[in-house]
């Protein structure tokens, strides 16, 4: 494959990738992502995503991988710095065909566990319980009302990958209540008020863990749709934990339970 150089920092090519970090809307409206470091694309390799180009830095990044891509660009430090968005990403940046994923295009089994998380805004937060999900061995994560779309650099970066193993989709609230209800799915709410414990749960069977914002909890149609209200206990002053933390602890409960049926 020919490797092309990129010397300018004007480079049409410099601006498009500085623009599809930046705006969501240009990432839609060209049906791409990128994607930061060695790690990240070779698990966005192995995962099967279309690389359509890559851009490294020979005095950061000496070999660059084999990985399958239509196009790569050699670039020099300065360059490598303007499209970074973040410092110590190991001289690789990628541009990735999108693949987006519906409610229908999930495959799972009798006894699946899901992330559903309700209108959350914060791609690091997404990105953290993604790799939550992952090491969890979930089989889906669904976000409800999204407030950050699923390729935002910063959710890509800190699920370091997850968002490429494990299914993500995004739809409605009331698109996912129905998809839930009609696969016998029980709707498991993380809130405060009229709760148990989280370990007083069943979890064994197929399972959906649904979680909202920190600051607004989640909205009364999932309330509703519940088969079960539950808490992680809080004995301290603080009301709540931030919401890949209370993921990472309810997933493993699952687990846990899952081990032992």
């Amino acid at each position: 494959m020919q490797v092309n150089e990129i010397t300018s920092l004007t480079n049409a090519r410099v601006k498009r990738l500085v623009a599809l970090q930046q705006k969501s809307a240009e990432r839609v409206r060209e049906g791409v992502f990128v994607v930061e470091g060695v790690r990240e694309l070779q698990r966005c390799s192995a995962a099967g995503l279309e690389i359509a180009e890559v851009y490294y830095c020979p005095a950061i990044l000496p070999q660059l991988p084999a990985v399958k891509c239509d196009a790569v660009y050699e670039v020099t430090q300065a360059v490598y710095e303007k499209i970074a968005y973040r410092g110590g990403t190991e001289g690789a940046v990628s541009i990735v065909k999108t693949r987006s994923l519906g409610l229908a295009d999930l495959d799972l089994g009798d006894s699946p566990l899901i992330v559903v998380l309700e209108s959350v805004e914060k791609p690091g937060n997404l990105g953290a319980v993604l790799r939550s999900a992952d090491a969890a061995g979930a089989d889906a994560v669904i976000v409800c009302d999204p407030l950050t779309d699923l390729w935002n650099p910063n959710l890509v970066r800190s699920s370091t990958g997850a968002v490429f193993s494990v299914p993500c989709v995004a739809c409605s609230s009331e698109e996912c209540i129905a998809f839930l209800k009609e696969r016998g799915v029980t709707i498991l709410t993380a809130q405060l008020q009229d709760s148990e414990l989280y370990y007083d749960t069943d979890m064994k069977g197929a399972t959906a863990i649904v979680m909202g914002t920190e600051a607004t909890g989640l909205t009364n149609a999932w309330r509703e749709a519940a088969d079960a209200h539950i808490r992680i206990p809080m004995l301290g002053t603080v009301d709540s934990l931030n919401v890949s933390v209370s993921a990472a602890i309810l997933l493993y409960e699952a687990v846990k339970q899952r081990q032992t049926k």
